[in-house]
């Protein structure tokens, strides 16, 4: 476990909702304090750190006075409101008290389905990084339906890892790990402290909920591992109460059960984007941007696109061909076949005037292009 976490730069932390709430109630400031905290002395060390938390419903309940987890979903969408509020403060405040800016974040699954406003969603996040901001991501429960829903925060840790190619997701429970069955039924349960992502025997051992107040159970943690792992994140499942847990993690302590990630983070990312992914259009480049791309390892400008074919919006998967024709990469447009034809040959000073607006300098920026 030591180089996994030890040499992660970017982190997506995700905290589930008995742990935030303290078992449902209400809002635990002192446990995000800590939280908040030991994210500050992963910022100082250089690392990256994108918080996805649970709570808001639990605290939505317990302001307005509700026992038990309404089935409604109006009732629900109520509780996340009004929830919200007071788990947005807590961070805000938390963060600020260690120096750290906050940023909150709410999303749905047709956020990260839909190839623009996940590009969108991306940018945003690693804007915010780039700021030294903490975001503070939990799913949009308040718009939510059952056909747009992500359904848990695991899921959505994992969604997250995906979306900002992070190194590593750190699940932090209410269990110490995955066991080889529920420990609370079978004395003779193992501790499983290294596992691979991905392993379809570790669903038959991951049992249900247990926890009355969050949605998931560690079905969901091993099933969000795998989804990590997918882009090359490695997870850790761990006890949040943990002492300083964070911390101990990225100093390279085994804590909790890691599930190895089967990729590397380039090579899965390569493979998704070469060959999961229907190409929408083509941009033929000069020879200077040909070479950028493929020698240098460039982002793909404007000023070097010679040629646009194809009908593609931002966010679709465009083929980039060299004045002889040959593919020499695939990657995410920025912008839209009607836009990239407007600005090709042009200056990144054009792009208000052209456009009305500049989303970014690059046609296609070198994190989001493979070379072929």
């Amino acid at each position: 476990m030591s180089d996994v976490l030890k040499n992660a730069r970017r982190i997506v932390v995700k905290v589930g909702s008995s742990l935030v709430t303290n078992e449902g109630r209400g809002v635990d400031a002192d446990a995000i304090g800590n939280w908040c905290r030991q994210m500050a002395a992963l910022a100082a060390q250089g690392r990256e750190v994108v918080m996805v938390s649970s709570g808001a419903i639990a605290e939505g309940m317990k302001r307005l006075g509700w026992s038990s987890r309404p089935k409604e979903v109006h009732e629900l969408q109520a509780a996340a409101a009004v929830g919200q509020m007071g788990l947005a403060h807590i961070y805000e405040t938390k963060l600020r008290e260690q120096g750290l800016g906050s940023a909150q974040v709410l999303l749905t699954h047709a956020d990260l389905a839909d190839r623009e406003r996940y590009l969108n969603a991306r940018s945003t996040l690693l804007t915010l990084l780039s700021l030294k901001v903490i975001p503070v991501i939990n799913e949009n429960d308040t718009v939510v339906n059952d056909e747009i829903k992500v359904g848990d925060n695991d899921t959505l840790g994992a969604l997250v890892a995906n979306l900002v190619e992070a190194d590593a997701l750190v699940i932090l429970t209410d269990q110490k790990g995955l066991y080889s069955a529920d420990p609370r039924k079978d004395p003779n349960a193992r501790f499983l402290d290294v596992v691979t992502a991905g392993d379809p025997s570790l669903e038959q051992m991951a049992g249900g909920a247990g926890s009355s107040i969050g949605k998931g159970g560690m079905i969901t943690k091993v099933l969000a591992a795998k989804r990590a792992a997918g882009s090359g994140a490695n997870t850790v499942v761990a006890w949040g109460r943990e002492a300083d847990v964070l911390v101990r993690l990225a100093g390279g302590e085994a804590i909790g059960t890691l599930f190895v990630a089967g990729t590397a983070k380039q090579a899965a990312r390569k493979q998704w984007m070469a060959d999961h992914l229907q190409l929408r259009g083509t941009l033929v480049v000069d020879a200077g941007a040909a070479n950028k791309v493929r020698d240098e390892g460039k982002s793909l400008l404007p000023i070097g696109v010679v040629e646009v074919t194809g009908d593609f919006h931002r966010g679709d998967v465009v083929a980039v061909r060299g004045p002889d024709g040959v593919q020499i990469a695939r990657g995410l447009a920025n912008y839209s076949s009607a836009e990239a034809r407007l600005i090709a040959r042009k200056p990144s000073s054009e792009f208000e005037r052209l456009l009305g607006y500049t989303a970014e300098p690059e046609m296609i920026h070198r994190d989001n292009m493979v070379l072929v």
